[in-house]
């Protein structure tokens, strides 16, 4: 049997500037992030990045030499196995093998915290 490998994160030197320019010290790890906020169904969204300070509960790590770096397990189907952050023409952009997830992530999007799990009502499903 096969072992599972991990999701694996390149991050280029200026990428990691940028990011640890973004950072302080609270917010350690770097998320993967499938964003449906305002999409509608949650199969509907765009792969993004956040700062973290903490795992969330239902996070796995993602091999990143640059950066520790995490990923919802339920949302890592939505990105490659092998995924790229790069920082070009003022933003960051996400990609892969395949090509771009996200080609124009701006820099405010790291210190969003739109991400973090709120404790709400059960939901019904989507409106999908």
């Amino acid at each position: 049997m096969k072992e599972e490998e991990n999701m694996k994160l390149t991050v280029t030197e200026t990428a990691l500037e940028k990011i640890q320019a973004l950072q302080d010290e609270t917010h350690r790890y770097l998320v993967l992030f499938y964003d449906t906020v305002g999409i509608g169904c949650k199969v509907n969204g765009i792969p993004t990045v956040r700062l973290a300070e903490e795992p969330r509960a239902h996070d796995i790590d993602v091999e990143s030499e640059a950066i520790p770096a995490l990923i919802d397990q339920q949302q890592e189907v939505f990105f490659a196995e092998e995924v790229k952050l790069d920082f070009s023409n003022n933003v960051f952009r996400l990609s892969s093998k395949e090509g771009y997830l996200n080609a124009l992530i701006p820099q405010t999007h790291l210190t969003q915290t739109d991400f973090i799990e709120k404790k709400t009502e059960a939901s019904r499903g989507d409106s999908c």
